[in-house]
């Protein structure tokens, strides 16, 4: 074996989504030889399973969804950022409350009536 073929078997071929489709649904057709068309795409039998499982999951996935209303998520660090931001804002608040009190005892029990 040459340097040549070794760099062309080492490169990994990207296929996209669309790509990856139209093999699942042209290997779930019965005309067409499923052998013929891994050989024509350059894949493996086991690429073909793979592309099955992750059809299946996504449309699982997609049939599972109720109608109405979508639950909303977000990602983590926004999370995050939103959780330390409320810990500040109730951290501020707590000392504003301090701050009330204290003055109010020294206005005479919050009365401004001396």
């Amino acid at each position: 074996m040459s340097a040549d073929s070794n760099d062309e078997r080492k490169k990994r071929r990207f296929l996209s989504p669309e790509k990856k489709y139209q093999i699942f649904f042209e290997a779930q057709r019965s005309d067409v030889a499923v052998a013929e068309i891994l050989r024509r795409e350059g894949l493996y039998a086991t690429d073909l399973a793979r592309i099955r499982q992750k059809v299946k999951e996504a449309a699982l996935e997609r049939l599972a969804v109720r109608p109405g209303a979508r639950k909303k998520t977000v990602a983590l660090e926004h999370y995050e950022a939103l959780k330390r931001d409320l810990e500040e804002k109730e951290r501020a608040l707590a000392e504003l409350a301090v701050e009330v009190a204290i003055l109010r005892k020294k206005t005479n029990g919050g009365s401004w009536e001396r």
